[in-house]
């Protein structure tokens, strides 16, 4: 990686944090989400063919990833930037379950560093209640937006920017040193991408879970599962066959309720 992509993606990890000064609409929710954040680095590595082959699992393995109460187990702006640039810088030559092993293993290490960076970023938060309530006292709302947006988002940019830029700088000067990829044994890469799986099963899951309302709903899954497996439509074309059988089923019942 040229020193100017580690700066890019490591500015993007920043802005797809929560509380990033876009805002959680356009960062957290969107710049921070696994396939946008893959497309970014695809086109900073420009390598965006690759970079979404490992963007998709990434998606459906974090698909349910939530943030209760404000605690976070896996930051997933860290883990899915670093992931993809490192499964990009180190798996040249690799095939897609290749990709995927080593953008697993990235994204352990950059969601792992995350997290870290996340409770310091809270620690270094709590003194900014002491001055913006010494504010209020005074009545003085001028200020306000000092320890409220200049000094949060200074925490926020050290806590994400910097560290990343070190992470990722460290993958780079490892790239060019070696071929990464010789050195990690088959058997590791092939238990990853298993386990990419597994996760990338479990989010759906979730997801599922959330969108089933009564049980007879699970044919309309194995509906469009049997038409793309056995059939070989595309998932578009069962997405127009989706958006075909809801109208008809909306237009039946708004007959029936009429009636």
């Amino acid at each position: 990686m040229e020193m100017y992509q580690v700066i890019l993606i490591a500015l993007f990890i920043y802005l797809g944090s929560i509380g990033s000064i876009v805002g959680n609409t356009i960062g957290w929710y969107t710049l921070g989400r696994p396939l946008v954040a893959a497309f970014v680095v695809g086109l900073i590595m420009n390598d965006v063919e690759s970079a979404m082959i490992v963007g998709i699992p990434l998606q459906i393995m974090y698909m349910g990833n939530v943030t209760p109460g404000g605690a976070v187990a896996w930051d997933l702006s860290y883990a899915t930037y670093i992931g993809t640039a490192g499964a990009l810088a180190f798996g040249q030559g690799m095939d897609a379950t290749g990709l995927i092993g080593l953008a697993v293993v990235f994204a352990g290490i950059g969601g792992l560093v995350g997290q870290l960076m996340w409770n310091v970023s809270y620690a270094l938060n709590l003194p900014l209640n002491r001055i913006a309530h010494k504010y209020a006292e005074e009545g003085n709302t001028k200020k306000m937006w000092v320890p409220n947006v200049l000094f949060g988002q200074l925490i926020g940019f050290a806590c994400r920017f910097i560290p990343a830029i070190i992470v990722l700088t460290s993958m780079s000067m490892a790239s060019g040193q070696a071929d990464f990829a010789t050195l990690i044994p088959g058997w590791v890469t092939t238990a990853l991408s298993t386990f990419g799986g597994m996760m990338a099963a479990l989010g759906m899951g979730i997801l599922l879970s959330f969108l089933w309302k009564k049980q007879y709903q699970i044919v309309i899954f194995l509906a469009g599962f049997v038409l793309i497996t056995y059939f070989g439509l595309s998932t578009m074309a069962v997405a127009v066959v989706g958006v075909i059988a809801a109208v008809l089923y909306y237009v039946i019942v708004s007959e029936k309720e009429s009636a």
